[in-house]
Parts: C-alpha cells; structure tokens; sequence
C-alpha cells in the first residue's frame, strides 16, 4: 500500500520510529501540511492516510479518489468530513483511551505547580536567594495542602476517573458532573449536578470533550457560582472555557489560579487574554505527549491498518 503521513512531527518529532507503519507498504512522511492545496498534492495517489490535525474535507476525498483509510493519530477526528469518507465507502479510524495515565498524571503535575511553585523557588534557589537567605528554609508564594479539599470534575469518562482516584490518593474529597453516571465511577467520586459541583469544588479539574453544549460552559456565570479562591484546571479542550472571563476573574481573584495545557485557538495567539493573566500557568498542549504514550498511540495506529487490510478495521468512528 502506498502510505502517506502528513503531519508527521505532531506524534513523531524525531525520537519513534516509523517501523510499525512501513511494515505495510511505502511511506511517505511529511513534517506538516498547512494548506489544502499541498493537502491534495501530497495524498495524489496514496491509498493510506494519516493525519493528525490536517482537515480532510469533502475537497479532499473529491480530489484524491485512491484513499482508501484515513487513520487519525489522535482521539479526536472532528478535522475529517466522516460522511463523506462514509459515502465513499473510507473508513476512519481514530485512537481511543491512550493517553488516560498521562493525561491524569499531567493533570495532577500542573495542580501541585499552583499548590508549590516548585519551579518557581527552583529558580530562585539558582539566582542565589537561598544563599542570601538568613533563614534555613523561605518561600515567597503561599503553600497549599490537597488533604481535606474537594475535587470536582467535569467530565469522568476514562481520564477523568483517573484524575479522581489520584485526587483520593491526596486525600482530597471528589465529585463529579457528567453525562452519565456510571457504577465505576461511583466508585471514585459522588456524582452531583452542575451547580453543585461549583459551589462545593476548591479544585475544578475539566475533561469534558468540546461540543456545542460544552463550549464556554465555564463563563462569567458559572464562575460566578463557583468558592471564592477556586483553582482552575483544564486539560481538555480550550473552547470550554471563555477566556476572557477566566482572565478576569484571575485579575479580581475569584479564581486564585488557572493551569491550562490547552487553548482556545492552537498554536496560541499573542492576544489570548490569558497570556497576560496574573496566576496562570499556561504549557502548549503536551499533557499527551510522554514518550510512552506516543508509542503506544503509534502501536495501535498500526493496528488499526492491519486490520482494515486483513478486513476487519478497528476503532471505526464513521461505521
């Protein structure tokens, strides 16, 4: 099979191999493709596609006939017109569940950071304030115990469960609100309504998916339910929180810190309110990104080829 990679660098920078998918047939890989105009010359004739965030349109499919699978190297697939691959007799295949541990163990790395500032008295210590000090020990920002404090989570599918049972593991209390309640997840945490869960939380912790009902579910009015000095956790996607209202209520307090890995719009525009936001840790969408992890979504992208060519595909999003 002729197979082509098109934004290659997104899972792969330089530290996997290709292995797995060379093993089915000639692979072209591309770092990035940004236009749709080097989308369609790139596919030309390949029969196998593999994206990650590279929108495959309608256009697509009626400039490139010869697809035959698109592999998406991610869970989301909202970049891939799926009924029209569908009519077309293409299935599209995504990867589900990978990056649950990662995801979670992020999650939990970003609330410690507000609750210590690890890195920041880190880099105190190496300008030499420790050495200055009068004192054995300093700290110029306040510490913050998780024991005795409620968790709520917004969303408990695979990750959020997980972010659940490490939150117990601190001794932290945890509730939840999701479209489903299911029997082990009750488990983990209690499950309550929305605003219950905003009044109650000292941490909110999102790991919603972005859907018209979720976008911008955190605004100036849920925030306005929520405990004076909530922390604010996002690792899900940045279109379910209004920015502009979370920066706002980071420079009025209300929220005592926000940790994001995700933003509205990706790479981050300088103009994003929250870059200028008092208390807010920002990282550029790598809560995925351990080696392990990438590796494992790699294995099991190569599977999903393997078996749309051995006639039975797997993790078929557009059935």
């Amino acid at each position: 099979m002729k197979i082509v990679i098109l934004d290659g660098n997104a899972l792969n920078p330089g530290d996997l191999s290709w292995g797995p998918i060379r093993e089915f047939g000639e692979v072209t890989v591309y770092p990035r493709t940004e236009s749709l105009e080097d989308t369609i010359q790139r596919i030309g004739n390949h029969e196998i596609v593999l994206i990650n965030k590279v929108p495959i349109t309608e256009e697509v499919f009626e400039a490139c006939p010869n697809i035959k699978l698109i592999c998406v190297q991610a869970t989301g697939y909202n970049v891939v017109d799926c009924e029209a691959a569908k009519r077309r007799g293409i299935p599209v295949c995504n990867v589900p569940s990978y990056s649950t541990a990662a995801v979670a163990q992020f999650t939990m790395a970003l609330l410690l950071e507000v609750c210590h500032r690890i890195g920041h008295h880190d880099r105190l210590v190496h300008e030499g304030k420790w050495c200055e000090s009068d004192s054995f020990c300093f700290w110029d920002s306040q510490q913050m115990e998780l024991a005795g404090k409620t968790m709520g989570i917004i969303g408990f599918g695979s990750i959020g469960q997980a972010v659940g049972r490490l939150a117990k593991v601190l001794g932290m209390k945890v509730i939840t609100y999701s479209r489903s309640i299911r029997p082990e997840g009750k488990e983990i945490a209690e499950y309550v309504d929305l605003d219950t869960l905003l009044a109650r939380s000292d941490v909110i912790s999102l790991h919603c998916p972005l859907f018209p009902e979720t976008e911008k579910m955190i605004n100036a009015q849920t925030i306005g339910k929520m405990k004076d000095g909530v922390i604010l956790l996002n690792t899900s996607r940045g279109g379910v929180i209004d920015e502009e209202a979370v920066s706002v209520a980071l420079r009025s307090g209300k929220i005592r810190a926000a940790a994001v890995d995700v933003v509205s719009e990706e790479p981050m525009r300088r103009e994003n309110p929250l870059l200028t936001a008092p208390n807010c840790i920002i990282t550029p969408h790598m809560a995925w990104a351990s080696i392990e992890t990438r590796q494992r979504l790699l294995g099991v992208v190569a599977e999903n080829i393997r078996g749309f060519l051995e006639g039975t595909p797997r993790n078929v999003v557009n059935p």
